[in-house]
């Protein structure tokens, strides 16, 4: 995909901005001492970052910004859907997972999904730190990034959340199933 390709015309960049400041400020204790207009300032110097964004947004994903990080001045934000991003379900876990599939496949695969809206799926960690701030995937579930060691083996890690705990599970990375979708996060 061409740069080119990855920037929103001006009217949806505006449109986007006013999503996600209007829930920036909705859900202050996500970003505790973060000023939106600092935000602001770095998505406008990153017009490709807001292209990721809106394909966050357009699946469903809800993205907020959810830190900041000091040594490489980046706002994180991650997607805050309260469930798996309705637009990224039914997946596989990679491409790998997706051509083993001899029938039934699935559309697409999380890894390959998000190289193509430019983001990542979250790690194990990352996940972890996201359920602190709020309850996810109470009825979902999301891949997450996983070590090659275990891919290597075939198999793939997906985390959710019941009776107040965050589980980490594995599967054939060749599955797939509609209530298992992927977290993304980005860096701007």
């Amino acid at each position: 995909m061409t740069t080119s390709k990855r920037q929103l015309p001006a009217s949806q960049q505006d449109t986007l901005l006013d999503v996600l400041k209007k829930r920036f400020e909705k859900n202050r204790a996500r970003h505790k001492g973060i000023e939106w207009k600092d935000v602001q300032a770095k998505l406008d110097a990153n017009p490709e970052k807001l292209w990721s964004l809106d394909e966050m947004e357009r699946t469903g994903g809800e993205p907020d910004v959810i830190g900041y990080d000091k040594k490489t001045a980046a706002y994180i934000f991650a997607d805050c859907a309260p469930e798996s991003p309705k637009g990224r379900r039914s997946l596989c876990f990679d491409g790998d997972a997706l051509a083993s599939r001899k029938e039934h496949k699935p559309a697409d695969s999380a890894m390959e999904m998000a190289k193509a809206m430019g983001i990542e799926l979250l790690n194990e960690e990352q996940y972890r730190e996201l359920q602190l701030l709020e309850p996810f995937d109470l009825k979902t579930s999301s891949w997450i990034q996983t070590p090659a060691a275990v891919r290597k083996l075939g198999g793939a890690l997906f985390c959710d959340r019941r009776y107040d705990h965050v589980f980490t599970y594995h599967n054939g990375a060749e599955s797939y199933y509609a209530a298992r979708g992927f977290r993304g996060i980005l860096r701007v």
